[in-house]
């Protein structure tokens, strides 16, 4: 039986059905029994619902060099770190 971290590491290729049917069945039965697990399914799949009803917006020109920039200074300060 799955542990929770399991359904949580599982969660992703659940949603897009890429998992074998035997994992799946395991995970339905861990969110059946599993009342945490069984809201962070339930939601995700509502977000994803939501989501997939919206229409793609641009992202301010501003903010997308904000992020940009943030994005450049981050990978700066990796490579000067080491890691």
């Amino acid at each position: 039986m799955p542990t929770c971290k399991d359904f949580l590491r599982e969660l992703s290729d659940y949603l897009d059905s890429s998992i074998d049917a035997e994992t799946r069945a395991e995970l339905d039965q861990h969110a059946k029994e599993c009342p945490n697990c069984w809201v962070v399914l339930d939601t995700t799949k509502k977000t994803l619902q939501i989501y997939k009803g919206c229409e793609p917006q641009a992202v301010p020109e501003a903010l997308e060099n904000k992020l940009l920039a943030a994005l450049q200074r981050k990978m700066a300060e990796k490579k000067c770190s080491g890691h």
